[in-house]
């Protein structure tokens, strides 16, 4: 993935975070600078089902989920699976589609699981969600409610590559495709065994207590109209030990945690009106409330 996303070693290893956390990546940012090719160099890594959903207006929810169709010969219903019935989803631009076909996705990415006309039927492990919007600011998007924004486990802005990292991608990217040349390191059934080994690692009482902590602070802070709720500290806590596990650990430690608040947590707070006046900005908060929350001491 490195070598189609130049320069940003830290998006791509938040993006094999909430792989192994068995979670869900928002890709965030202005057009241009990668989002897709992001999703899609993931998606070309890993030897499993993927399906890409272009977000537009017009896109129904039974375009995302499925819908039970009557045949003639049989005289029953049938159903034909939408484009969720996939191990890896990259849903393009989601925020250009209506609040209506946005939340079509929130029992899928939370239940792992669709249920069509009183039939409920599962979804495939592993099952991710990666998601690409532009700024609300842009013409022609639509706010994701925040019951949507708190089931994706992590938010990441690709940002402007450094000069060098444009140079090189200006000289490689006349000639050649780099996805073309990417080829799958894991299938599905070792993402699903690693994911299973990442929840065994262990976590102290020390560190759930911190966690719980942070979470708990975000809902007192001054600047926050709303905090982080009980999910996110459950995916918080399991983002800390997918970082651990990258990082060739058995055992998470309170560095693993703070690297994930802000990533984590941000995403899902409203700021108030006074915070947003003075363009604090979420990933602020948590920044601060990182340095007032007493950080637990390893034995």
């Amino acid at each position: 993935m490195s070598t189609v996303v130049e320069g940003k070693p830290d998006v791509v290893r938040l993006v094999l975070v909430v792989l192994l956390a068995e979670g869900h990546l928002l890709i965030e940012d202005v057009p241009g600078v990668g989002k897709t090719t992001l999703a899609k160099s993931l998606a070309r890594s890993i030897d499993s089902t993927v399906r890409r959903i272009q977000f537009t207006p017009d896109l129904l929810p039974s375009d995302v989920t499925g819908v039970a169709v009557f045949d003639q010969e049989t005289r029953s219903f049938e159903f034909r699976p939408g484009a969720v019935f996939a191990n890896l989803v990259v849903a393009d631009e989601i925020n250009r589609a209506s609040p209506k076909t946005q939340s079509a996705l929130l029992e899928c990415m939370e239940e792992r699981q669709v249920t069509v006309d009183g039939t409920t039927y599962e979804l495939a492990r592993p099952f991710m969600v990666l998601a690409t919007q532009n700024p609300l600011e842009m013409e022609g998007t639509y706010p994701l409610p925040e019951a949507q924004r708190d089931r994706f486990t992590a938010r990441v802005s690709m940002g402007y590559p450094d000069r060098e990292a444009e140079l090189a991608m200006l000289d490689e990217r006349e000639t050649r495709d780099p996805l073309a040349a990417l080829t799958p390191v894991a299938d599905a059934a070792l993402v699903r065994r690693l994911v299973d080994g990442v929840a065994l690692l262990h976590v102290s009482d020390a560190l759930r207590r911190y966690v719980v902590s942070l979470v708990e602070a975000t809902r007192r802070s001054p600047d926050l109209r709303l905090g982080a709720s009980p999910r996110a500290g459950l995916q918080l806590l399991r983002a800390a030990r997918a970082a651990a596990a990258l990082a060739g650990r058995d055992h998470v430690l309170p560095d693993d945690v703070q690297a994930m608040a802000g990533p984590v947590l941000a995403h899902r707070l409203l700021l108030t009106p006074d915070a947003a006046l003075a363009r604090r900005g979420t990933d602020r908060v948590v920044a601060d409330l990182l340095t007032a929350v007493p950080v637990p001491r390893e034995r």
